[in-house]
């Protein structure tokens, strides 16, 4: 195993590369064009230099390259997450609320890393303080993906951000007493627009790319059962005059049917979850609005709770995401693809069988659920606009003039989602901007 430190040029000989670069996913049908569905090339060539793809089909490397035969094996795009929390993924909720902040800082990175060789390049944090996570792996001093944050996700009292106790006021009542989970920039309560206003002008001005708000209940909270609204019109209104005052866009978190559709009025831009929607015409709005579903293909194991009220809750959140994942598919709404993995470090490895889900268990084709998870995602991303900090080059594409972000695949993604569920096993190659991390091929 490589792990190469410094900007070199990277040729990978004799490789089939993944071509699609579409946001949208296909239809539920069986009789789509054959130029609908992804492809692969023939037989090619790419050069990787100064950290984006140089050229593809050359056979005429620098001097001084590194040259990886591929060996006719399939060359993808590096895998996104639209929905990570990196301080939450490698610890524990008494962990992260009870523990030293440094302690979580170093969990942090070591989830990172392993997101890294998962074959994770790029990642969206939807709460968590990792600017600073962010700008240390970008400048390659330790292994992990690109990061687009959102610094702590905006919460109203009782909310599904409020972690402070039942017997505590709150904040809007206490003149600066906070939970632990505010203080280590994890969340931000904030009641009325002008507390939005400047909850979401802080994580702005802590480098968030972009900016989270709790629209509805959610399942590991204590306060709020799944049916309730949180923040008022007016309020999430207020969180888009901000956000976009500095050229990017709020996601919400919102399960039930009528939330979402108040985040749509309020110009929110990525509905985080949505698995309560009611029915096919609130997807067909979001279609129609431009609107994102950033959803998770959950099963109930997924996460285990201490009490039968959020156990419950986790039940109705699972019975809905076949139903969300069909309405989407059918009305042409724009699919992100992400986890939600937190407080559970033992599961952390699920990442991966998660996107082999959506093939495996929701009826994506291979292929168009690889698109979702590359090129389909990068354009969720780039809603970030002016704090977009990758905006400098394509992402999640083999294109040239692209970030140079790829894995050499053991197998053939594009008929078998499944090779990407075992990393260790299937991804021969992981490169991330323009750095090799993994390469099994350089074994005698």
């Amino acid at each position: 195993m490589t792990q190469q430190n410094t900007h070199v040029p990277i040729l990978i000989n004799n490789v089939r590369v993944f071509a699609a670069a579409s946001t949208k996913p296909e239809p539920a049908a069986s009789n789509l064009p054959t130029s609908n569905v992804p492809t692969l090339t023939a037989p090619t060539s790419v050069l990787i230099q100064d950290r984006k793809i140089a050229a593809i089909g050359t056979d005429n490397p620098p001097e001084g390259s590194v040259v990886i035969e591929g060996g006719g094996r399939v060359l993808i795009p590096g895998l996104t997450d639209a929905h990570v929390h990196l301080f939450a993924t490698g610890t524990s909720l008494a962990g992260l609320t009870t523990g030293a902040t440094g302690v979580g800082y170093y969990n942090a990175l070591a989830a990172a890393g392993q997101m890294l060789m998962r074959g994770f390049t790029t990642v969206r944090d939807m709460a968590g303080d990792v600017t600073s996570l962010r700008q240390v792996l970008d400048a390659g001093t330790f292994p992990g993906p690109r990061i687009y944050a959102s610094q702590a996700a905006i919460s109203q009292t009782s909310g599904h951000g409020d972690f402070s106790h039942v017997y505590e006021d709150a904040n809007t009542f206490t003149c600066g007493a906070h939970a632990r989970a505010e203080q280590i920039g994890f969340l931000r309560v904030a009641d009325g627009r002008d507390q939005v206003l400047a909850a979401v002008r802080e994580q702005l001005k802590k480098g968030a790319s972009q900016i989270k708000v709790m629209a509805g209940g959610g399942v590991s909270s204590a306060y709020d059962p799944l049916d309730v609204l949180q923040y008022t019109l007016d309020e999430l209104k207020a969180a888009v005059e901000a956000a976009t005052d500095w050229g990017t866009y709020v996601a919400a978190h919102v399960y039930n049917d009528e939330g979402i559709r108040r985040a749509i009025a309020a110009g929110i831009r990525s509905i985080e979850h949505g698995h309560l929607v009611a029915g096919p015409e609130t997807v067909k709005l979001m279609a129609e609005s431009g609107v994102w579903l950033s959803t998770q293909p959950f099963l109930e194991s997924d996460h285990e709770y201490p009490n039968p009220e959020n156990t419950e809750k986790n039940k109705q959140v699972c019975e809905g995401v076949a139903n969300s994942f069909k309405w989407a598919r059918e009305e042409g709404a724009n699919i992100a693809f992400g986890t939600d993995l937190l407080l559970e470090p033992e599961k952390a490895g699920l990442q991966n069988e998660m996107l082999t889900r959506l093939s495996t268990h929701f009826d994506f084709k291979p292929g168009e659920a690889l698109r979702i998870a590359t090129s389909g995602n990068a354009a969720l991303f780039r809603l970030s606009g002016e704090r977009d900090p990758y905006k400098a080059a394509p992402l999640g594409q083999i294109t040239e003039g692209a970030w140079a972000d790829v894995l050499l695949v053991e197998g053939d993604p594009t008929q078998d989602l499944t090779v990407l569920g075992d990393p260790d096993k299937n991804l021969a190659v992981i490169i991330k901007d323009g750095r090799i991390y993994k390469n099994t091929l350089d074994r005698p």
